[in-house]
This record gives structure tokens, sequence and C-alpha cells, in this order.
């Protein structure tokens, strides 16, 4: 974890979260099949909740109880083809676990850009509470 680049106005989650199909494996327990976290999400998953939870003290954030507008830049670490949103199963659970938000279903991802930074591959993020017009 890098503390220094964390700043104000985003949350950096270094390295991209593990998508849908890598987030799972299949485990025996008392006669049944179960799917569990893998190891490497499960790494990536608590490493992404401590972040957040230093960015939400940092930035006196409370617990948003309604609708949250969570604004991503993606910075993937080579030009292999991938979806920009086949990680956020696990960022959205993520940013939940660290109480930016009471429920996942709240959250709005908006998915504002992606390039390539192999030297520096990470999820930039900024958060804004939903204010309905009118």
């Amino acid at each position: 974890m890098d503390f220094r680049k964390m700043n104000n106005n985003r949350l950096i989650i270094y390295e991209t979260p593990p998508t849908v199909n890598h987030m799972y494996e299949n485990r025996m327990s008392g006669g049944r099949r179960k799917r569990v976290l893998t190891p490497e999400a499960r790494r990536w998953m608590d490493n992404a909740v401590v972040l957040a939870n230093l960015w939400r003290q940092k930035n006196k954030w409370p617990t948003a109880q309604g609708k949250v507008i969570v604004k991503l830049w993606y910075y993937f670490p080579d030009n292999r083809k991938r979806d920009t949103h086949n990680g956020l199963k696990a960022l959205l659970d993520a940013l939940e676990d660290a109480l930016i938000y009471t429920n996942d279903k709240y959250a709005l991802p908006w998915i504002m850009d992606y390039e390539v930074d192999s030297k520096n591959p990470r999820i930039e993020i900024e958060f804004e509470e939903w204010k309905k017009n009118g």
C-alpha cells in the first residue's frame, strides 16, 4: 500500500480488481459445494477495504445512507483485452465493507475512462452523494 499518493479528491486502489471469473473457487463443506473467494481475491479485497477506510477517515466521509455516484478511472497494467465493468463486483463489495455506503445496491458506478499505465496499474475513484433534482 502506498499511502503517500492518497489524495483528498480520489481514492486510489493499486492493482485492478479480480474479475468475477477469478474471484471464486468451489470448495466442499459438509458434503455441499460452496463458492468461496480465492486467496488472491481475498487479498485484493482486504487491501481495498483498508485503503477505502483510510480515505473515508481522512476525508470525513460519513457512510452514505442513499445512492452514491462512484466515478471510476482505470489504469491497466498492459494492453490485453479486458472490460472495465468486469471487476465491479469485487470493487463495489469492498467499498461497502469499508462503509462508503450501507449497501452496494446504492452504488451508481460511472466509468469515466481507462488507459494503460504499466508502471502503476490502479483504479482512481471519486464519490458523490446522489442528489435528486426537484
